[in-house]
């Protein structure tokens, strides 16, 4: 049994349509600088016609196995985040697997939103210590543009598409904050707020649905929330904000980014921010984070990370790793 589960690469994957918000003018009560002004976000992915989600997280599983090294026989599991699958059943994990043509193993969905990632990490890790796997392939891949209102200015213009993944293997550490690796993990949900943030459709009815948002509601218990979370996972290490390198948070609205920041005493320098470029890509925002923060050279071996999102649910929680 490992006592450590660390990161041995990452990847991520973007589709080739960008939209910046200007398009948004032509069919919306909306302008670029409104959008700017309330997200951050000036322009976003979208997935192209007939493109699946299965197909952006084979992208980024591909990228991520590259970057460590690796091929699919070397991997046990894999757990993949989405709220956008490609079908009710069987799992999207299942079609990246036979597109790596792993027929070894196991993989399996996570649904927890745009905590997805955050809980799809807790899942890994704790396969991986537990000795039940000794790398597990972590996904977070959405198409959110499938199920957008296009005439509900407040939701459609936030969301893109993408990607990301990270290849977890068992590792040794001395059970210190100074290891390698995850070092704790903090997971909440509340079934009470379940109705400010949902899509509209399911089994239930028959039907896709769209997302559907009490902005102001959300906003409220993301940065509570959010805050609460990062501080819980760093107390059980002893740690505080002055400890961490960086902060790569769910990449929905920049006002939500630099709160969480200015309540942990972090200074917007140690912050990965993708939101502008990306929009928010729900269950692939925080692996896209990492992914792009690495390969702009942010990241760096022996930094201490802080994940944290929050999503439908409402379901929220962090992750404190050593890169």
């Amino acid at each position: 049994m490992a006592n450590r589960s660390i990161v041995r690469g990452v990847g991520h994957y973007l589709p080739e349509r960008v939209v910046e918000n200007a398009e948004f003018e032509t069919t919306l009560d909306t302008s670029d600088e409104w959008i700017r002004s309330r997200s951050g976000i000036e322009r976003r992915h979208f997935a192209a016609t007939g493109e699946k989600t299965s197909d952006l997280a084979l992208a980024a599983a591909r990228a991520a196995l590259e970057d460590a090294g690796l091929d699919a026989s070397g991997i046990d599991a894999i757990v993949l985040a989405t709220t956008t699958p490609d079908q009710t059943f069987p799992s999207t994990a299942t079609a990246v697997q036979a597109g790596l043509g792993m027929t070894h193993g196991f993989a399996f969905d996570v649904q927890a939103v745009c905590a997805g990632f955050v809980y799809a990490l807790s899942t890994a890790n704790a396969m991986i210590l537990s000795g039940q796997a000794h790398r597990v392939l972590v996904i977070g891949a959405e198409t959110f543009s499938r199920i957008l209102d296009w005439t509900d200015r407040g939701t459609c213009v936030l969301f893109g598409d993408g990607a990301g993944a990270l290849v977890l293997e068992a590792g040794s550490g001395a059970g210190t904050a100074d290891d390698q690796g995850i070092l704790s993990v903090d997971l909440h949900s509340d079934g009470r707020h379940r109705d400010i943030l949902y899509v509209d459709g399911g089994v239930s009815n028959g039907t896709t649905g769209h997302v559907r948002m009490q902005g102001r509601e959300v906003f409220r218990h993301a940065v509570e929330k959010l805050s609460a979370t990062a501080h819980a996972a760093l107390d059980k290490l002893g740690l505080t904000g002055a400890d961490v390198d960086w902060l790569v948070p769910h990449q929905a609205n920049l006002r939500i980014i630099k709160a969480t920041a200015q309540k942990l005493d972090l200074p917007m320098e140690r912050v990965v921010v993708t939101v502008q470029d990306h929009g928010n890509t729900s269950a692939a925002s925080i692996p896209l984070a990492l992914s792009v923060g690495k390969a702009r050279g942010q990241i760096k071996p022996g930094d201490l990370l802080v994940t944290e999102a929050i999503g439908g649910g409402l379901a929220w929680g962090s992750v404190v790793l050593r890169w």
